[in-house]
């Protein structure tokens, strides 16, 4: 659920809680689904790891009316057809390739969305998530969870800013292994295997500020310019870091042509990472992105990890939007 979604944000390096307006708000910020005019839909697809990974984003949102809208979105993170080679070895010390099976191992992630316009405050935008988390290694164990975000937005002036505070109640994952399978590896494996984790999976809240400005040139031009602050409530190895709270900020631009062609660059992800000499160096990650919009109809591309600059390989990341309202 960290991931993100949309290639359009993720050449932006995410730093898109300010303004994000459309169908994938219901990831980046619910108040954000007020900005919808109708209906819309969104996919992504994205490979990770040489296409070891796979992850996949549908979403849908629509419009109740001049103060209210709503969405739903899935995603799935998994790894398919993973050798199971814990039966190699039958009871007489013989391989046999025969007890090999395949398994696979993925995790879900159901959102649904409530946005809503205050009547006191004008430009003012507020939503709420509310997520189903499951998760699924093989027959060996299953868990599900839940969560909740809640997410503010205002905009004046060409000013957007915005509020997202992710797993505010903390997410709970609860597992379910099943015992007979877990004993059956450590089995095959005597002495090298651990008790059974804990059955208790817990996510901590998070908190991302941002703010943008849109400026326009000459009518035909737009230049997009937002910053996020990511904040972990923890000391972790970002840029700014204590036992409060860990800071990591993100950049990104985007250059608009006649709103149909898209340029979009960003950085972000910065962590002090310690070297063998015991240095400390700072790394990054710049995303690049493009889009196309024509009649409703939106796909984006971006490409992340750029540089080598952390430990992923690169990945190509392509989505696409569609406002229903051109089949009307």
């Amino acid at each position: 659920m960290n991931i993100g979604v949309d290639a359009a944000a993720l050449g932006m390096s995410n730093a898109v809680t300010a303004f994000s307006g459309n169908v994938n708000s219901g990831y980046w910020n619910p108040a954000g689904l007020m900005q919808l005019e109708n209906s819309e839909a969104a996919l992504m697809h994205a490979s990770y790891f040489a296409n070891i990974a796979q992850y996949d984003y549908a979403g849908y949102a629509k419009k109740i009316d001049d103060r209210s809208a709503w969405g739903v979105s899935l995603i799935r993170f998994g790894v398919d057809d993973i050798l199971n080679t814990t039966q190699l070895i039958d009871s007489e010390g013989n391989i046999d390739y025969n007890r090999i099976s395949l398994f696979s191992t993925a995790d879900y992630g159901l959102t649904f969305s409530y946005a809503r316009r205050p009547t006191l405050i004008e430009g003012l935008r507020y939503g709420v998530n509310a997520k189903v988390i499951r998760r699924i290694i093989g027959d060996f164990a299953n868990s599900w969870g839940f969560g909740f975000d809640f997410g503010l937005q205002y905009e004046k002036d060409n000013w957007y800013y915005g509020i997202m505070l992710r797993d505010i109640t903390t997410t709970y994952n609860v597992w379910a292994i099943d015992e007979d399978k877990y004993n059956a590896i450590k089995d095959a494996v005597a002495g090298q295997n651990q008790e059974p984790p804990e059955s208790t999976e817990i996510t901590l809240p998070k908190a991302q500020l941002g703010i943008a400005r849109k400026f326009e040139f000459h009518y035909d031009y737009t230049l997009l310019a937002a910053v996020n602050l990511n904040m972990q409530f923890a000391r972790t190895n970002d840029l700014i870091a204590s036992d409060a709270v860990s800071i990591d900020p993100a950049l990104g631009l985007e250059f608009g042509y006649t709103d149909l062609v898209f340029l979009r660059a960003g950085v972000g992800n910065f962590q002090n990472v310690e070297q063998i000499d015991g240095s400390k160096k700072v790394n990054f990650q710049p995303n690049i992105g493009l889009g196309f919009k024509y009649k409703g109809i939106q796909v984006d591309y971006a490409l992340t990890d750029l540089g080598d600059q952390s430990a992923a390989l690169y990945s190509n990341i392509f989505s696409v939007k569609v406002d229903l309202s051109i089949f009307q």
